[in-house]
C-alpha cells in the first residue's frame, strides 16, 4: 500500500507518555516506585558500573586479555585498481570519491593498492600508495599524485 499523508502514522511507542512513579497506588508504580523492597538498587542515590554483577567478577574482568590496541592508529580508505578501473573517471579526485559514495568522511585518508589492472590512464590523487600500485598507474599512462 502506498504511503501518502492519508495514512501516515507515528512509529510504535512513539507517542507514550514516560513512566511516572510514586504517584499512588491506582498508578502501578505507587509505594516502592518500581524499585522493589531492600537491597542496593532501592536505596538512593545508587549508580552501578556497567557490567557489575552483585559483587560476583564481572565477565570482563574474567576473560582473558589479549592483544594491543593501538589508539593513534591511522586508518585509509583503501582503494584498489580494480575498484579505480570500474570507476572510469580519467581524473579520480578526492572530492570525486565523495561525490561517489566511496569515501564518507570528508577528511578521510585514503591508500591505493594494487589490486587488479588498469587499461586506462588514471590520475589518481591519495595519500598514500603501495609501491607496486604507483608502478601499474604509471605503467598504464597515468599519474599518481601523493595529497600531502
Amino acid at each position: 500500500m502506498a504511503t501518502n499523508l492519508s495514512n501516515l502514522r507515528a512509529p510504535k511507542k512513539a507517542n507514550t507518555n514516560r513512566k511516572r512513579v510514586g504517584r499512588g497506588m491506582g498508578s502501578g508504580m505507587g509505594k516502592t516506585s518500581t524499585r522493589g523492597h531492600k537491597g542496593q538498587g532501592s536505596r538512593s542515590g545508587t549508580s552501578m558500573m556497567r557490567g557489575f554483577e552483585g559483587g560476583q567478577m564481572p565477565l570482563h574482568r574474567r576473560l582473558p586479555k589479549r592483544g594491543f590496541t593501538n589508539i593513534f592508529r591511522t586508518e585509509y580508505l583503501v582503494l584498489g585498481l580494480d575498484r579505480i578501473s570500474e570507476l572510469g573517471e580519467a581524473e579520480l579526485t578526492l572530492e570525486t570519491l565523495i561525490a561517489r559514495g566511496i569515501l564518507k568522511k570528508r577528511n578521510g585518508l585514503v591508500k591505493v593498492l594494487a589490486n587488479g589492472e588498469l587499461s586506462k590512464p588514471v590520475t589518481v590523487h591519495a595519500h598514500k600508495f603501495s609501491k607496486a600500485a604507483q608502478e601499474k598507474i604509471e605503467k598504464a599512462g597515468g599519474k599518481a599524485v601523493v595529497i600531502a
